[in-house]
């Protein structure tokens, strides 16, 4: 059985961090692009950060220099440390592992920015 399970989203004040664990497992996505999405309410789930097997990243414009994305392969795990979170960055949070026509997602972590 293949599942992705995310963790540590929560409620935080703009300005904290927060660091969301993905963790897969039923096969090894050491080959594998990983990625983080989000959707926020009332939006499309949207890009925010992924990385290549080959470690290469790309982020969202809104979470470049904030986010840092970085993956285990041993553990089979991908992480996105956020920091510096705005209330815009209130939303569900979602893992992904893709390649070619191979692709999984979790059933997402809620992340809640606000005062």
């Amino acid at each position: 059985q293949v599942q992705l399970v995310e963790s540590g989203g929560g409620l935080v004040q703009p300005g904290g961090s927060l660091r969301l664990s993905c963790a897969a497992s039923g096969i090894m996505f050491s080959t594998h692009d990983r990625g983080w999405y989000r959707r926020a309410p009332g939006k499309q789930r949207a890009l925010v950060a992924r990385i290549s097997f080959g470690t290469a990243t790309d982020y969202a414009d809104s979470v470049k220099g904030r986010s840092t994305i970085s993956r285990d392969n041993a553990k089979n795990t991908v992480y996105l440390q956020m920091n510096s979170l705005k209330p815009e960055g209130t939303a569900v949070y979602f893992c992904n592992a893709d390649h070619m026509c191979d692709n999984y997602w979790g059933q997402g972590t809620q992340v809640a920015v606000s005062s």
